[in-house]
């Protein structure tokens, strides 16, 4: 079987901070706006290289996207910055209304998500933004798995015209896609090809995946892994021709199971081919403060979690 290996870490947050740094001087009408998290977005070598372009709003999450909302109109490309909690749940109305409503071309960027936010607790821990941005007529959810990936998403939704939301973390993650990749809004990427079960995976959970395969493997079980970085639109012919082949699948979020990743593809197995499927997700509950890898075994979002449901969702075939 195919394998992945690293020779470093680093968060996704400061491939977004990269691949923004990089639109800022190319590209004279993209502009930038925080919510007073210049250093946790990544955010001070745009501002540096483009003062005039650069705008710190505060801590007025709502103001922020009103104003995005408005720089859409004469042409320019705002590209929004905050914590994942405060991009949706805290201006949701401002989102819908202003900008998904008139489908304004605002990229919606965000960090800390999920409970790799870590000790900053349950209050900043959001596991419920993909559900409620996937709900929002014409946006796009993307959730990149590490440094390269997310650098690669920034540049592309700057040449998408329309409101996107783009999720990315905190933590130090393996960076084990290629530096020059191709990043195509809609289009899965299968990692490795198996027989016995499919594992979708989005963001931190691809890694994850990755290891998990790699204990299935050992254990004589084939597992055919696909990064699902564009939760929205989704790709469901990947998905199809995947389960397919292996007659079951595991979806793999660091996010609440309603609303999340799997149960849109929930949906499309339903519509097309109702095969078996577990879920490694968050189970209807808020976080809580601790380091990331503690957090992530004690909700079941590792790679153990995934080897076992993989075992699980086998066995009901």
């Amino acid at each position: 079987m195919k394998t992945y290996t690293y020779t470093e870490k680093k968060d996704t947050r400061s491939g977004f901070g990269a691949g923004l740094t990089e639109l800022g001087n190319k590209n004279n009408d993209i502009v930038a706006l925080c919510a007073d998290l210049t250093g946790s977005l990544k955010m001070n070598q745009f501002e540096k290289d483009n003062p005039e372009r650069f705008f710190q709003i505060g801590i007025a999450e709502a103001n922020m996207m009103g104003i995005a909302a408005g720089l859409t109109i004469g042409g320019k490309i705002p590209f929004t910055g905050t914590f994942a909690n405060f991009s949706t749940g805290r201006v949701y109305d401002q989102i819908r209304q202003s900008i998904a409503y008139s489908g304004k071309n605002v990229k919606i960027c965000a960090s800390h998500a999920g409970v790799t936010l870590g000790e900053d607790g349950a209050t900043h821990q959001i596991l419920e933004d993909i559900g409620l941005m996937k709900m929002l007529p014409g946006m796009v959810v993307i959730n990149p798995c590490d440094y390269n990936q997310t650098k690669a998403a920034t540049m592309a939704i700057a040449e998408h015209f329309g409101p996107v939301y783009l999720r990315f973390g905190r933590p130090a993650v393996p960076v084990f896609t290629p530096e020059d990749q191709n990043f195509e809004i809609g289009k899965a990427v299968k990692l490795t090809d198996g027989s016995d079960v499919t594992i979708v995976a989005t963001g931190h959970l691809v890694w994850e995946a990755l290891e998990a395969s790699k204990e299935l493997n050992s254990m004589g079980i084939s597992a055919e892994v696909i990064n699902i970085h564009t939760i929205k639109p989704l790709d469901e012919d990947a998905i199809l021709k995947s389960v397919s082949k292996t007659g079951c699948l595991v979806s793999a979020e660091e996010h609440n199971y309603y609303g999340g990743l799997g149960e849109s593809i929930s949906r499309v197995l339903a519509l097309n081919n109702p095969v078996p499927q577990e879920f490694v997700a968050t189970n209807d509950t808020f976080g809580e403060s601790g380091t990331p890898s503690e957090l992530m075994k004690k909700y079941g979002l590792d790679s153990h979690a995934i080897t076992m449901k993989s075992k699980k969702v086998i066995a009901r075939k």
